[in-house]
């Protein structure tokens, strides 16, 4: 090893190098994310998920790039060529593109103008311009030594071609000249992108779409990160012609005076020459794709961290209890699938109706609605968001007054209802149901318990994303990934309801387990405590350590099983009780004494009689005060309404409440109601500079808007939070 990786990582984080030591042992013992942050705070000094996701990235990037190392090390020895100035410059590298660069004179290659210059034997020649600034002899005299017919060297100029090949791939291989093209680049250039001339027919398909980008021109160090992403489409599908913009004399000064250590030169007009054929032929071409590359990186990075704070906010909304609900999947030709769901999310009854054109049987649609609301006692309606959404959500608030029904009603975004209703998942669940009303279901059942839901569904396909096709795939998907652990393992699930997609997300569980899970329920009837967990096959005593800390089992037979706190901790925390002098079936009503006591006794001084760590201790208080506390309870309800405005309604200045839906770059859509999502600027959420509307807002917040105008003919709603 030749560096010290938890050192570099201690200091990147400003932590101490002992922390991320005892996080790399924790990670080598197969413990997860959730579970170290939640349960090994005494061990990593209370390090939270975010830090310890940093870990595991880095120590990634750092093992990848020290087993890089150790390859090219050994390639350049095996050539012979490895000095030790090189070996001290590789093993000090900290950037896997330093050690390429550096690796790259060695690298094995095809044949080039320079290799074929030197199996012409002309290195000697090249080394010669290099090594004697000061040469005032006869140079011709010199070429002509160099001649050979038997080697395809006829006459001067060609030995001064091939000797200036080579010289140009010296310069261009050098680490040194690489890396200040690189940062002059990324400093001083500009991405600029024009239109280009493509068909008719391509224009009618996208129309307008890119007419932002068609004279565009931005330095590189300001470029937003969706304008990156939106010009990297529009390239791709050519409609735009991208270039880089930079000072051209003063990169290939740049290039000239990190190579020569000399400004004086007998050779020097030549070797001016030469530096711009190298920066031309073989330094450019690169290093713009890596420029290119470096942009994209970033804006990738951003666009994914952007998605994965809008997924976790969706996937946090606060579950709708103890109702019946009725979801309602708006359609015209096909019809509007009903379906009604129990508090538990089982499927009771639905049907098909068809109050739009071109069937228009409004009348009848009316009296099966309000039949099943009476029938089944519906407390709510969830309609989807597609196609008849509005139409649909009209007749349902007309339904509502009509009748004077105690019932409300929600517009439920179906982003990837249809993906999960032709899913495997899916036709496990409901084998008798065709698809569409497979997706119905999946809208009614994200009001009950989104989290639970929207787990079943690829997180691309959810709609909170932006250009989620276009960016780095293996990245987003790793980063979804662990938001939706996160998020499964923050809320935890009841082991007796959680269906295997959910319970695949637990800490330590994978899909095999998951289904076993499911499978022994099934078989037992439903878990009466955590123990019975062991019981599952392929649970063994470490993956039990994982994961029995975020299984709930509420109503079992011992109350701190429908808790965060862990078995490992059950000893401490009935001594704790004792103490107290309370039972774990009174912990529900007086889990306030436990604090008292706390408090009184001190929480470092209880802790060591306990046996505990003093985090631990103070997570077990807080849990005993909030039994069975769903984390979800403290985010903003969904709005719930029983009429309906339309656009035609809205006037400027007017203000109403709406659900952020969706945030981007420069600002957020807001369902206020009506048929359009309005879009709130990022102009327009403070009287302050914003410079990320995510420090303003998040997916499902519930905000006051102020109308600042509407376009009905093109379906534009702006509006404004400022006061």
């Amino acid at each position: 090893m030749f560096i010290n990786i938890p050192e570099v990582i201690a200091q990147e984080l400003s932590i101490q190098p002992k922390q991320v030591k005892t996080v790399i042992d924790l990670f080598d013992d197969d413990a997860t994310i959730p579970f170290i942050a939640r349960y090994r705070k005494e061990h990593t000094g209370g390090l939270d998920e975010d830090a310890l996701r940093i870990i595991e990235e880095r120590l990634n990037y750092l093992t990848l790039l020290e087993d890089r190392k150790v390859t090219v090390l050994n390639s350049i020895e095996e050539q012979g060529k490895l000095t030790e100035e090189l070996r001290d410059k590789i093993i000090a590298a900290m950037k896997l593109q330093e050690v390429e660069d550096l690796y790259l004179p060695y690298k094995p290659k095809r044949k080039t103008r320079g290799t074929i210059a030197k199996a012409k034997g002309l290195e000697p020649l090249a080394l010669f311009i290099l090594e004697n600034p000061l040469f005032d002899g006869d140079f011709d005299e010199i070429l002509e030594s160099y001649i050979n017919p038997e080697k395809g060297v006829e006459s001067k100029s060609d030995a001064l071609q091939g000797a200036k090949d080579i010289i140009a791939e010296m310069i261009s291989e050098t680490a040194e000249v690489r890396q200040a093209v690189r940062e002059f680049l990324l400093e001083k250039a500009e991405l600029v992108s024009s239109k280009t001339d493509t068909r008719e027919e391509k224009k009618k398909h996208k129309k307008d779409v890119y007419e932002v980008y068609h004279d565009f021109k931005a330095p590189l160090t300001k470029i937003k990160p969706y304008q990156v992403l939106a010009i990297n489409r529009g390239e791709s599908e050519n409609f735009l012609k991208v270039i880089l913009s930079y000072d051209y004399p003063g990169v290939l000064g740049e290039t000239f005076y990190t190579y020569f250590e000399y400004d004086e030169s007998f050779f020097l007009e030549l070797l001016m020459e030469i530096t711009e054929d190298s920066f031309n032929r073989l330094i450019y071409p690169s290093i713009e794709r890596e420029v290119r590359n470096t942009l994209t990186e970033k804006a990738d990075l951003h666009a994914i961290e952007v998605f994965a704070s809008n997924l976790r906010q969706l996937l946090l909304q606060p579950p709708i209890n103890d109702r019946m609900i009725m979801g309602i999947d708006p359609g015209y030709v096909s019809g509007s699938k009903v379906a009604v769901i129990d508090q538990t999310g089982k499927y009771i009854d639905g049907t098909t109706v068809y109050p739009h054109p071109p069937q228009k049987k409004m009348d009848g649609a009316k009296r099966t609605i309000v039949d099943y609301v009476n029938k089944y006692n519906i407390a709510l309606i969830a309609i989807g968001n597609g196609t008849a959404s509005r139409e649909t959500e009209l007749m349902v608030a007309e339904i509502i007054q009509e009748n004077n029904l105690d019932c409300h009603y929600l517009i439920v975004s179906e982003a990837g209802a249809s993906v999960y209703s032709a899913s495997k998942v899916a036709k496990e669940e409901f084998p008798e149901l065709e698809a569409s009303q497979r997706g119905n279901i999946s809208i009614a059942r994200r009001v009950l318990d989104p989290l639970a839901e929207l787990v079943k569904i690829d997180p691309k396909s959810i709609g909170v994303g932006l250009y989620q096709h276009d960016v780095d795939q293996k990245l987003l998907l790793k980063k979804l990934d662990d938001v939706v652990v996160s998020c499964v393992n923050y809320v935890g699930v009841d082991v007796n309801t959680a269906s295997a997609s959910l319970l695949t997300y637990v800490s330590g569980l994978n899909k095999r387990i998951a289904t076993n899970i499911v499978t022994y329920r099934d078989s037992i009837g439903r878990f009466h405590s955590r123990k019975q967990i062991l019981d599952v096959p392929g649970i063994g005593p470490k993956l039990f350590e994982q994961s029995a800390g975020f299984l709930k089992i509420p109503g079992g037979d011992n109350p701190l099983d429908n808790t965060f706190i862990h078995p490992e901790s059950y000893d401490g925390t009935s001594l704790l009780l004792n103490q107290c002098g309370i039972s774990p079936t009174e912990v529900k009503d007086k889990g306030s004494v436990v604090k008292l006591y706390v408090d009184k006794n001190g929480s470092l001084k209880t802790a060591e009689q306990l046996g505990l760590g003093e985090p631990t201790l103070l997570d077990i208080v807080e849990n005993l005060l909030k039994p069975g506390r769903d984390p979800r309870e403290e985010m903003p309800k969904p709005i719930l309404r029983s009429d309906v405005l339309k656009m035609e309604d809205l006037e400027e200045g007017m203000k109403l409440m709406g659900t952020v839906r969706n945030i981007v770059d420069f600002g957020a859509f807001i369902d206020i109601g009506v048929k359009q999502d309005g879009l709130l600027h990022i102009s327009q959420m403070a009287n302050k500079f914003v410079k990320n509307p995510l420090e303003q807002l998040n997916v499902a917040d519930i905000v006051e808007v102020t109308i600042l105008n509407v376009d009905i003919e093109k379906g534009r709603i702006s509006l404004s939070t400022k006061d």
